[in-house]
This record gives structure tokens, C-alpha cells and sequence, in this order.
């Protein structure tokens, strides 16, 4: 593997924001990856299996500081695992050309990433509302809650199987609205746990099917390790509220012209 700095750097200033605010791994990253020229399938692969490790880093340093919910990350998993197989099983038996497949993938980024920087912009509103109003959202039952959590994985297994990005920060807007009392950072931790196995899966089965550049995955992981422990540490002590419209703002104008 020769070592290139532009993709250690990339790798290491995506681990750093994951680590701190638990949004914008394939957010960041694929788009990064296919302003480098790499191909939609083959940044979706890597980035998967990128953020898969990284994020291992990142679930060591929230556990030993509690901030991971294993019962919702549990249930999140039960929806999103079987749905990313079943959505690389859609891609496999789909018979559609390479050309076909990147089209649709960098569509379907471009339409995740708008989302997701939506979520990110409004989710302080989201959160205020659902505080404030006796809604139904908030008045589930235990039971409830676990059956929504698990849709919630299903949903996000599909969306980061194909682009490789929602699941930060579409998934932490779900959160916030269906386990209101739970503490910013405890959820920023359980999403980034919950990515590990549903980013795993995904990105083994792209690697299966060549999606993933072996070489350009080891480049970025020289920087994202270090960078999410990092981040991971200063989470609990960084306020986001300027980070995150920047980040949402990057994402719209990247989503806008993959879209367009």
C-alpha cells in the first residue's frame, strides 16, 4: 500500500467531526472520496468498510464514558442488519450495468445528503417541539418505542447499504424524537455504535462484489483512527452549534449537484 497524505488527511479530519458530533461519516466522506475521482460503487464500498472500523474506535472511548444505550442499539440492529442483506441482494440480482448502478447510487447520495442536512439544520427544533408538546411520538409505550426503533433500522439499513451516508445524522433526529429524555451525547454514542455492525455488513457485502479499494481504505484509516479518539474524547465538552450548520451546509451543496 503506498502511503498517500491527501486520503490520511481526509481520513483524519472525518474521524475527528464522527468522534465529536456523530454525523458526517459517509456524509463527508463519499463525497470527498468522488471529488478525488473515485467511482460511486467504489466509494460507497470503501466508506462503509471505513467507517465500520473507524467507528469501532469511537464505540471503545463513548463505552468507557456510558455514553452507549445498548438496548436501543440492539433494536436498531434487529431492523438494519437484515435490511442492508437484503438490500445488497437487491444490488446483486438487479442485473444492472456498472454505469447504471453509479447512476442511480450518486442519485440516491444526492437525495440522502439533502436530507440529512435538513435533519441536521432543524434537528434543535425537532428536539425543542417534541419537548414541549404532549405529541404521540413522545407518548409511546416501551414497547412501542422498541417496535419504532426497529423500523427506524430497517429504513436506515437500506439508505446507508446504497449511498453509505444517513446514518448519523437521519438517525439521531429519529432518536431525539422517540427517546426525548435521553441525553445528546448518550445518543451520539449509541448511533455510532449502532453503525458499526450495520456498516460492517454493508461493507463487506460491497466487498464482495469489488466495491472496495483496499488500498485507499488503508490511507484513510492511518488518519481517522487517531481522529475519532480524539474527537470521541472532546464530545462531551464541544458545543456544535457551528459545526453542524457547516456541516449541513457543505452536505445541501454537495447533495444539490449530485441531484442536479
Amino acid at each position: 500500500m503506498d502511503f498517500q497524505y491527501p486520503f490520511a488527511l481526509a481520513g483524519l479530519f472525518v474521524g475527528f467531526v464522527v468522534g465529536l458530533t456523530g454525523v458526517g461519516g459517509g456524509s463527508l466522506m463519499t463525497p470527498i472520496l468522488l471529488a478525488f475521482g473515485i467511482s460511486p460503487t467504489s466509494a460507497v464500498g470503501t466508506d462503509l468498510l471505513y467507517a465500520a472500523i473507524t467507528k469501532m474506535g469511537g464505540v471503545h472511548v463513548h463505552h468507557k464514558k456510558r455514553n452507549i444505550n445498548w438496548r436501543i442499539t440492539l433494536f436498531l440492529a434487529i431492523g438494519s442488519v437484515p435490511a442492508a442483506v437484503a438490500t445488497l441482494w437487491l444490488l446483486h440480482s438487479s442485473g444492472l450495468d456498472t454505469a447504471t448502478v453509479n447512476k442511480m447510487i450518486k442519485k440516491s447520495l444526492g437525495w440522502a445528503m439533502l436530507f440529512t442536512a435538513i435533519a441536521i439544520v432543524f434537528k434543535q427544533q425537532i428536539m425543542n417541539y417534541s419537548h414541549r408538546n404532549d405529541v404521540w411520538i413522545t407518548r409511546m409505550s416501551s414497547r412501542q418505542q422498541d417496535i419504532a426503533t426497529i423500523i427506524t433500522g430497517i429504513i436506515l439499513g437500506a439508505i446507508v447499504t446504497l449511498t453509505s451516508i444517513g446514518a448519523g445524522a437521519l438517525g439521531t433526529v429519529v432518536l431525539f424524537l422517540l427517546y426525548p429524555l435521553l441525553p445528546t451525547v448518550k445518543l451520539v454514542g449509541t448511533e455510532i455504535a449502532h453503525a458499526v455492525p450495520l456498516t460492517l455488513v454493508a461493507g463487506l457485502g460491497h466487498a464482495s462484489f469489488g466495491n472496495v479499494d483496499w488500498g485507499l481504505l488503508g490511507n484513510l484509516l492511518i488518519g481517522s483512527l487517531p481522529g475519532i479518539y480524539i474527537g470521541s474524547h472532546l464530545a462531551n465538552h464541544a458545543a456544535d452549534k457551528y459545526l453542524r450548520p457547516a456541516l449541513a451546509l457543505m452536505m445541501f451543496y454537495a447533495g444539490s449537484k449530485l441531484v442536479m
